[in-house]
């Protein structure tokens, strides 16, 4: 664990810790967290399997962070599958739409939303869900 402060929710991109492996590459221990958490079944390199809900766990975490809850949102690398969640909370904030990317890669990793599937997740997200960020 990184130091400073536990998260209050926890938003994680990838299957869930008990989710079936259909590859097995290494073994290790099963991580579970110990404060409430939302997976969202998301394959690396690719965009989430069911978008509507993962729209809604998005808006769900956005709204947590937005009362004032430490929201931590994370996938195995960090890179892509978090950044295209950070510019859909960017969108959910106000945010212009067709810029959240751009910003996302400049506030937080330079490589962050990293395939053309994951950019237009963002267009999607953002056409179906920004109007329902309050």
């Amino acid at each position: 664990m990184p130091e400073g402060p536990r998260p209050d929710h926890g938003l994680y991109l990838g299957g869930p810790p008990d989710a079936p492996r259909r590859f097995m590459v290494r073994r290790r221990p099963v991580w579970r967290p110990d404060w409430p958490a939302e997976w969202i079944d998301w394959p690396d390199f690719r965009t989430p399997r069911d978008g509507d809900a993962a729209a809604a766990a998005i808006r769900r975490a956005y709204l947590l962070a937005r009362a004032g809850q430490r929201v931590e949102v994370a996938c195995d690398g960090g890179v892509g599958r978090t950044g295209t969640v950070i510019a859909c909370m960017a969108v959910l904030a106000g945010h212009p739409a067709e810029d959240a990317v751009r910003w996302t890669r400049e506030h937080y990793r330079p490589r962050a939303v990293e395939t053309r599937g994951q950019r237009r997740w963002v267009a999607w997200f953002a056409a179906h869900h920004a109007g329902a960020s309050s």
